[in-house]
C-alpha cells in the first residue's frame, strides 16, 4: 500500500503540478512577508536557507564537480546572482507595490520573452506562429501592467510595482536563456553553487536596507515565510521540475508552466482577498493565447 502511494506521488504529472503550486506559492509569499520581513531581508534568508539545505545534499556531487565548479566560476556566480538573486530581488520588492495577481501575470509571459531574447542572443529562428504569440503575449502583460489603460504608456504612469517586476520578468528571462550554456554537471551541485551565489549577491542589498534602520524582527510568521521560500519554490520545485523533465520530456513539462497564474490566482484570491477584475482575466487570456500559439509555432517549425 506504502509502495503503491509513493510509485502514485512519484507520478511526473503529480510532480509538475506540485512544482507549478510551489512557484506560485513564492508571490503569495512575498506579499504575505509585507510588514514582517523586508524584501532585501527576505531575498538573502530564502538564498541562504537553501544553501545550507543543499549544501547537505549536494556534498559528494559537489566534491565530484569541483573542477567544473573552479572551471566556470564567473559564469555560475553571474547565474545564480542574476537568475537567483536579483530575479527575487524584483519579485519581492514588486510586491509591496502591486499585487500577487498582477505579478503572477506578469511572470507568465517569460516563455514568450525567452523566445525572443534567444532570438536575439544566438540568432535561434522564429516563425510568424511565435511573433503573434510574443506579441499577444506582451499585449496581455502591457493590459494588466496599465489596469486596462494601455493610453497610461504614453504618459509613462505605470504603478512602480509593475514596473519592477517587468525588469524582473527580462532578468530571468536573461537567466534562462544563458542556461544553455550550461556546464556538465549534477542537478544538486548546479543548485547548490547558484544558491550561495545569489546569497552572496543578495548579502550587500541586505547590509544595506539595515543601514537605513530596516531590519527584520523575526517572528513566527516571518520564520514561516522564509522556511516556505527556502525549501519549497528553492529546492523542492527545482527538483521536482528536474524528474518531470526526465520523465516526460522538456516540451511537454514546460506546458504545465502555464498553471503558475492559474495557481497563484486561486491562492491570492483565498489567502490575500485580492479581486480579480476584467483587466486580469483579459491580461491572462492574452498571454495563454501567445503561449498556445508560441507552442503551436514551435510544433510546426519542428515537423
Amino acid at each position: 500500500m506504502i509502495a503503491t502511494w509513493r510509485g502514485r506521488l512519484d507520478h511526473p504529472y503529480i510532480l509538475l503540478v506540485l512544482t507549478t503550486l510551489f512557484w506560485s506559492g513564492n508571490a503569495i509569499a512575498g506579499k504575505l512577508a509585507v510588514g514582517d520581513v523586508p524584501p532585501m531581508a527576505l531575498t538573502f534568508l530564502r538564498w541562504t536557507t537553501a544553501t545550507l539545505i543543499l549544501s547537505v545534499i549536494a556534498a559528494p556531487h559537489l566534491r565530484k564537480d569541483w573542477p567544473v565548479i573552479r572551471a566556470r566560476a564567473l559564469y555560475l556566480m553571474a547565474m545564480g546572482g542574476i537568475g537567483f538573486g536579483t530575479f527575487n530581488l524584483f519579485l519581492y520588492n514588486a510586491l509591496h507595490t502591486t499585487s500577487a495577481l498582477n505579478v503572477s501575470i506578469e511572470q507568465s509571459a517569460m516563455p514568450m520573452v525567452i523566445l525572443l531574447l534567444g532570438l536575439v542572443a544566438f540568432g535561434e529562428r522564429i516563425n510568424w506562429w511565435q511573433v503573434l504569440g510574443i506579441t499577444l503575449s506582451l499585449l496581455g502583460v502591457a493590459v494588466t501592467v496599465t489596469r486596462g489603460e494601455l493610453s497610461t504608456l504614453a504618459t509613462l504612469s505605470v504603478n512602480r510595482g509593475d514596473a519592477v517586476m517587468v525588469g524582473g520578468v527580462l532578468v530571468y528571462a536573461g537567466y534562462a536563456v544563458a542556461l544553455r550554456l550550461k556546464p556538465a554537471m549534477h542537478w544538486s551541485s548546479f543548485l547548490a553553487v547558484l544558491a550561495a551565489s545569489a546569497a552572496l549577491t543578495c548579502l550587500p542589498f541586505f547590509l544595506y536596507e539595515m543601514a537605513r534602520g530596516i531590519i527584520f524582527q523575526p517572528s513566527l510568521r516571518g520564520l514561516s515565510l522564509i522556511l516556505y521560500v527556502g525549501v519549497f519554490p528553492s529546492i523542492l520545485a527545482q527538483l521536482f521540475f528536474a524528474r518531470g523533465v526526465a520523465a516526460i520530456g522538456a516540451g511537454r513539462a514546460g506546458m504545465f508552466i502555464n498553471l503558475v497564474p492559474l495557481f497563484a490566482a486561486v491562492l491570492a484570491i483565498a489567502l490575500l482577498g485580492e479581486q480579480v477584475r476584467l483587466f486580469h482575466v483579459t491580461g491572462f487570456m492574452l498571454v495563454m493565447t501567445g503561449i498556445w500559439l508560441g507552442v503551436k509555432g514551435q510544433e510546426v517549425w519542428t515537423r
